[in-house]
């Protein structure tokens, strides 16, 4: 039993399609203290993958939202959930590419039949053509029956405008912070830290 577990593990973490395996132990707190490492913990025990909740990571570049995000995956591909990952350009190039070869409907299900499902770094560019309504049905579809988690550079007030349409993006924002936890990471950038210096002469 223990082994056909551990296959099974393997086999939710290799389908997530993490870009690394993070685990809340590797995340430094002590580098940014304002992080709330108490929030992220209980996060962590994966009660609100059961609830049907979202989480909304939200801050400046670099501080660790995208660790923190694969983190809580890997906690809920250890509890039992499918996870995948995605970064919001991939998935909407991907609905995109799947609306010219007519596979839409399935696409859309692969984003919509997961427990957890992860879309890393919304808002980083504008949205553009069907995208706004691709999200939103994502988001739609997602509401009430699983969970959610989502990273982003900006703060969730500006989501809304990046729908290009003012109703479309109030019910998108609505639905996607109902059941919310919003955790804000603010701080320095941990890759800068890690950046080599420059040599000087």
């Amino acid at each position: 039993m223990e082994r056909r577990d551990a296959k099974r593990l393997q086999q939710r973490t290799q389908r997530a399609g993490f870009d690394e395996i993070k685990t809340l132990e590797d995340f430094d707190f002590t580098f940014n203290p304002a992080i709330p490492r108490a929030t992220l913990l209980e996060l962590g025990t994966c009660a609100w993958v059961d609830r049907r909740e979202n989480v909304i990571l939200v801050g400046n570049v670099g501080v660790g939202k995208s660790h923190l995000a694969q983190a809580l995956g890997l906690r809920a591909c250890r509890a039992g959930h499918s996870v995948p990952f995605t970064s919001a350009n991939d998935m909407l190039v991907a609905l995109r590419a799947a609306r010219a070869d007519d596979t839409v409907e399935r696409r859309m299900l692969n984003c919509t039949a997961s427990q957890v499902l992860i879309i890393d770094d919304l808002g980083l560019r504008p949205l553009r053509g069907d995208e706004p309504l691709d999200l939103f049905e994502v988001i739609r579809r997602r509401y009430e029956r699983s969970s959610t988690v989502i990273t982003s550079n900006r703060a969730t007030d500006e989501w809304s405008p990046l729908f290009g349409d003012a109703l479309l993006g109030s019910a998108a924002c609505d639905r996607l912070l109902h059941h919310a936890h919003v955790v804000e990471t603010e701080g320095a950038s941990y890759r800068a830290k890690r950046a080599p210096k420059p040599r000087t002469a």
